[in-house]
């Protein structure tokens, strides 16, 4: 099977099942899950590999174990590929749309240490600043989990304060619905943009390669 995009079944797929996220639901329509979703997300998987490297698609089956919220399945496919410790490449399909991303999604321990030593570095840290302000120029959201002061160590006035009070680093856009991601398109669209996050993907890599 070549990927010909996600189709329309998709989205309304997860747009039913926000409503009802129930096993019933489920049982009555994996095989939308399985030809609209599944299938077009190993499509996709197959086409990328050769650049990006191997793509891991997520269980749609949510860990309820410690959760509040007991509802069985995700409301998004998510895939993703990695290339250092939780840092690589990301795609979703939901019922808002297509959403793609990369930089690095947890950081902790040593590994958040690495971060910030690299982010502090005059040589290094200001180049994390120039490849996030040319993603924000050119249309990326720039996210991630953020300290409300300086983290400890580092002084309130230092010049990358606001790099170093982030605990990830990631970069993102969002399709939507846009008629394209119905079509062969959206693989030039996620493959020309996870292009442009490379740098960034790149620079937390190299931080955290090894921990």
């Amino acid at each position: 099977m070549s990927f010909e995009g996600f189709p329309v079944a998709a989205l309304d797929f997860y747009d039913d099942l926000e409503l009802d996220n129930t096993k019933t639901f489920w049982e009555a329509h994996k095989h939308v899950y399985a030809e609209s979703v599944k299938a077009p997300f190993e499509a996709l998987a197959r086409e990328l590999e050769p650049e990006f490297g191997a793509m891991k698609i997520f269980r749609p089956y949510r860990d309820v174990r410690f959760a509040k919220d007991k509802t069985p399945y995700k409301t998004h496919q998510g895939a993703f590929v990695g290339v250092a410790p939780a840092t690589g490449f990301y795609v979703e399909v939901a019922a808002p749309g297509v959403r793609v991303g990369g930089g690095i999604y947890e950081a902790s321990g040593e590994r958040l240490a690495a971060l910030r030593d690299r982010m502090a570095d005059d040589r290094r840290g200001p180049e994390l600043e120039k490849i996030l302000a040319q993603l924000r120029r050119g249309g990326f959201e720039i996210g991630g989990e953020r300290l409300k002061s300086a983290p400890r160590g580092f002084e309130k006035d230092h010049p990358r304060i606001e790099l170093l009070r982030m605990r990830t680093v990631l970069g993102s856009r969002s399709y939507g619905f846009e008629p394209f991601v119905h079509t062969p398109e959206v693989l030039d669209r996620i493959r020309d943009d996870w292009r442009r996050l490379r740098p960034l993907v790149n620079w937390v890599g190299d931080a955290v390669a090894g921990l």
